[in-house]
């Protein structure tokens, strides 16, 4: 059978009712620098589930303090990160969608100021340490603040960080977790030769750069229940050609390792690891084609999510129909459009979706039963 947009989807005991996925977007809005979720995450989060969205994911969500990027990111480090998110994580799930949280530490890129306020990074009081696999800063155009190459134990401390994360999620009410290893962050971090120069068991070979992110995924699923998925967000391709860098083939055989380690869906981006990248192109779908490698290439039984300027609702049922990818993960459109996937149903005719009865009157072109 051929799926569609509007096909559900089954993860583990998770059922989507389609494959659309809000993605991770940082809104940078926690007030007191304390990482407690507002009402403007239960707002901007909660429009984009009566809106239509299979599934609803959070921004990068810091597991430590010193995993923010700015001040005013989200945080789950604590238990009361966990309640402040438990309002937003039950209405997403009250209107049919999937509540998901994306977990973060954002290693050499942290401790700088929003973007509206410049992306500077942020010294003294107003700042905190920032940690990488070695100590190459972030290239700020300027003076860049110290970064500390991480010891075996600050290895394990940010391990157990995903792990209690991930337990606060749980407790929150969230159904999905990601583990973001992508867009030049610290998971990243460690993959890529371009920001890993260690010589130790997390450095060097394949094998090595890819050790943590292969324990943390194991050990986030250790505590994830087994009814429920997990997702790995990776940048397929460091997009710099002219280095030994970080590339699709090598993200393929990440895959089958994440997989083995427990991931049920490999979220592919791309770059972020430095600002010299090269993208080839920003057109519809850029990024569709590393999805489409992976999922081609890969051993184990592991879902594929595409992301990359998709804009179109025929644009996006055509790469689930195609098999390029298992789920349409669009971010820019949704800020763009909240009700995206309902916009989307009557746009491609598609009569099994079940609306909010207080928004029926505007699809009148819609069937509204459930299946």
């Amino acid at each position: 059978m051929t799926n569609d947009l509007f096909t559900p989807l089954k993860l583990r005991e998770t059922r989507l009712r389609n494959r659309v996925m809000v993605s991770p977007m940082c809104q940078y809005s926690c007030e007191n620098r304390d990482g407690i979720a507002t009402d403007w995450h239960l707002v901007h989060l909660g429009s984009r589930a009566v809106g239509g969205a299979g599934i609803v994911m959070t921004e990068a969500t810091a597991v430590a303090p010193r995993g923010r990027i700015s001040p005013q990111d989200l945080g789950i480090w604590d238990t009361e990160h966990a309640e402040a998110l438990a309002p937003t994580a039950s209405f997403i799930r009250e209107q049919g969608s999937c509540p998901a949280i994306q977990l973060a530490h954002a290693g050499r890129k942290a401790s700088k100021s929003r973007p509206w306020d410049g992306s500077k990074p942020l010294r003294g009081d107003e700042g905190w340490e920032v940690l990488a696999p070695s100590s190459i800063p972030w290239p700020y155009d300027g003076d860049a603040p110290p970064t500390r190459s991480m010891t075996q134990d600050d290895i394990d401390r940010v391990i157990d960080s995903f792990v209690a994360a991930a337990e606060n999620a749980l407790a929150a009410g969230f159904e999905i977790c990601e583990i973001h290893a992508a867009h030049g962050y610290l998971l990243h971090e460690f993959l890529s030769p371009v920001t890993n120069q260690r010589t130790d068991d997390y450095g060097g070979s394949f094998e090595n750069r890819s050790r943590i992110v292969r324990e943390v995924t194991a050990a986030v699923r250790s505590v994830w229940p087994d009814d429920r998925p997990l997702f790995v967000r990776i940048s397929a391709t460091d997009w710099l050609p002219e280095r030994d860098a970080w590339t699709v083939d090598q993200s393929v055989r990440l895959a089958d390792h994440l997989a083995a380690s427990g991931a049920d869906l490999i979220d592919v981006s791309g770059g972020g690891i430095h600002p010299d990248q090269q993208l080839p192109s920003t057109g519809p779908g850029y990024q569709i084609p590393y999805a489409e490698q992976i999922s081609e290439e890969t051993t184990e039984d592991v879902a594929v999510g595409a992301v990359g300027a998709i804009t179109e609702p025929a644009h996006a049922d055509a790469l689930i129909r195609t098999g390029q990818a298992d789920l349409a993960i669009i971010g820019r459109e949704h800020l763009r459009d909240p009700s995206f996937t309902n916009n989307a149903a009557s746009k491609l005719g598609v009569d099994r979706v079940e609306l909010p009865p207080q928004y029926r009157r505007a699809y009148p072109e819609i069937n509204t039963r459930t299946e």
